[in-house]
C-alpha cells in the first residue's frame, strides 16, 4: 500500500514471523508437565513463559539491536526511555489460562514509538489465529482485512469483561438484561477478538501493563475501532512506570455509549 512508512511494514513482518517461531515453543509446553511460580500473589509464571521471552529478546533484539525493550518476563532496562522505537512483548499473555490448558493465551509483541504503537502481532498458537496491525495499513486475521463490529447500542452487546464488572450494587443504573459478557485470560485476545468483530466491546476497569495492551491498540485501531482508558482518555506508552489505569475498547459508536457511561459513573 503507498505512502505507508516501510520501516513499520518490515517491523510487522518481523514480529510476525518471531510470535509465530515462539508459538513453537508454547505447543512443546502446553498441557505437559513444566515447572511454575508466583513472581506474586495471583501472578503466575512458567518454565514457558521464560522460554519464548528469551527467544524473542533474541530474536528481535539482533535483527534491530538499537531498539529498546520492554517485556513481562524480562527486568526492566529504563535505556529504553531514550530509544526511538521500543519492542514491548508478552511472551504468554494469559499465563491462569495457559497454567489450566486453556486455548486462550497469546503471544504477543509491538513496536512503540512515540508513546504509540505501530506495528503488532498478536498470536494464538493453539488455535492458529495471527492478528497483525501496521499503522495506517489496517488489521489483518491470518491474513484477511478484520473490522471492528457496528453495534452502537448496549442491549444485546457482546462484551468480553469478568462478570464482576457489572455487579448491579457497583452501578447507579442496571446493565441491559439483553447484554452478554464473557471473558479470556488474555487481555491481548480480547482486544484481538474485538478487532475481528467477534465481540462487540471490551472493559477492564483493573490496571493493566503496556505489554497487555499495546498491540491489541494498533490491532483495534486499525480495525476501525477505540482502545482508551474507561474515561475516553487515548493510551501512550513507554513510561517509566508501564502501567495503565484500565481500558476500554469497541467500535465508535458502542465505544461512545460505554465511555458516558464510565464517566457518569466516574463523576
Amino acid at each position: 500500500m503507498p505512502g505507508l512508512d516501510p520501516t513499520n511494514l518490515a517491523d510487522t513482518a518481523l514480529l510476525v514471523r518471531s510470535v509465530r517461531e515462539a508459538g513453537a515453543i508454547a505447543r512443546k509446553f502446553f498441557q505437559g508437565e513444566y515447572k511454575h511460580w508466583d513472581k506474586s500473589r495471583g501472578n503466575p509464571v512458567t518454565e514457558a513463559d521464560i522460554a519464548i521471552d528469551s527467544f524473542l529478546k533474541e530474536e528481535l533484539l539482533a535483527a534491530r539491536p538499537d531498539y529498546g525493550w520492554l517485556s513481562e518476563e524480562t527486568d526492566d532496562d529504563l535505556s529504553r526511555l531514550s530509544k526511538s522505537r521500543v519492542f514491548v512483548v508478552d511472551p504468554i499473555d494469559g499465563t491462569i489460562g495457559f497454567l489450566k490448558g486453556r486455548p486462550h493465551f497469546t503471544i504477543v509483541a509491538a513496536v512503540v514509538t512515540e508513546g504509540r504503537p505501530v506495528s503488532a502481532a498478536i498470536y494464538n498458537p493453539i488455535s492458529e489465529e495471527m492478528y497483525e496491525a501496521n499503522f495506517g495499513g489496517g488489521a489483518a486475521l491470518n491474513g484477511g482485512t478484520i473490522h471492528v463490529s457496528d453495534q452502537g447500542t448496549l442491549e444485546n452487546a457482546t462484551i468480553l469483561a469478568p462478570l464482576v464488572t457489572f455487579e448491579p450494587a457497583d452501578w447507579r443504573s442496571p446493565w441491559p438484561t439483553s447484554m452478554r459478557s464473557e471473558t479470556r485470560a488474555s487481555i491481548a485476545y480480547r482486544l484481538a477478538l474485538v478487532a475481528a468483530g467477534k465481540f462487540d466491546a471490551m472493559i477492564s476497569l483493573s490496571a493493566k501493563h503496556d505489554w497487555d495492551l499495546a498491540a491489541g491498540d494498533l490491532v483495534v485501531n486499525e480495525a476501525g475501532g477505540l482502545v482508551t482508558a474507561p474515561d475516553g482518555r487515548i493510551l501512550t506508552y513507554n513510561h517509566p512506570q508501564p502501567l495503565q489505569r484500565g481500558v476500554l475498547s469497541a467500535g465508535p459508536r458502542l465505544h461512545a455509549r460505554l465511555r458516558d457511561r464510565m464517566n457518569d459513573q466516574l463523576n
